[in-house]
C-alpha cells in the first residue's frame, strides 16, 4: 500500500494534483518539489509526450503543427490521470483545450500557478525549445497568452501566485490551499 493510500489523521487521500499555467511559471520545478513534500510521484506531461512520440515538443510542432500536438497531449494527460495520486505538470496550453480541461477538472485537482509577466519573461529567457516563442518577442507573446488563457486557467479551483521568492514559498501556498 502506498503512502497516500492511507488516510493520515482522518484526511482523505489526495486526488492527482495537476499544475496549469503559462510557460515559465514553474510547473515542472515546483511540481517536482511539491510531489516530494507530499510523498507522491511527479510526472511532467511534456516529457511523457516526447517519450510517446519519440520526438521533442519542438519537432512535433514543426512536423505536425499545434492541433495534432494538443490531441496527443490530451491522450497522454488522460493516461496520466489514472486514479493513482500524483503531481502532474502540464504544458502551458493543455488547460485551454476543452476536452483536456474537462478531464482534469473531473478527475483531479487543478492548480493554476500564476506569476507576473516580468517574472515569466526572465524565466523563459533561461531556456530554449519553447515552440510558441520561437523567433518572437517573449514579452509580447506572454502578454497575449496571459490575456487569451486567463479565462481558461481561472476555471481551476485553486490559484497560487508564484513570485521571485524561493520555490518553497510557493509550495507552502499550495499545501495551505489543499489543506495539507
Amino acid at each position: 500500500m502506498g503512502r497516500n493510500d492511507k488516510c493520515e489523521e482522518g484526511r482523505e487521500p489526495l486526488p492527482s494534483l495537476v499544475l496549469v499555467g503559462l510557460m515559465g511559471v514553474g510547473k515542472s520545478t515546483i511540481g517536482r518539489r511539491l510531489a516530494a513534500r507530499l510523498g507522491l510521484p511527479f510526472v511532467d506531461a511534456d516529457d511523457e509526450i516526447e517519450r510517446a512520440a519519440g520526438m521533442s515538443i519542438q519537432e512535433i510542432f514543426d512536423t505536425y503543427g499545434e492541433a495534432p500536438f494538443r490531441d496527443g497531449e490530451r491522450r497522454v494527460i488522460a493516461r496520466l490521470i489514472d486514479g493513482t495520486p500524483k503531481v502532474i505538470a502540464t504544458g502551458g496550453g493543455a488547460f485551454v483545450n476543452d476536452e483536456t480541461r474537462a478531464l482534469i477538472l473531473e478527475r483531479a485537482t487543478a492548480i493554476w500557478l500564476d506569476a507576473n509577466i516580468d517574472i515569466l519573461v526572465e524565466r523563459v529567457s533561461r531556456r530554449d525549445g519553447r515552440p510558441l516563442l520561437k523567433g518572437k518577442n517573449a514579452r509580447e507573446v506572454l502578454m497575449q497568452l496571459a490575456r487569451d488563457r486567463a479565462p481558461f486557467y481561472s476555471q481551476a479551483p485553486i490559484r497560487v501566485m508564484s513570485s521571485d521568492t524561493p520555490h518553497d514559498a510557493t509550495i507552502d501556498k499550495i499545501l495551505k490551499a489543499i489543506g495539507r
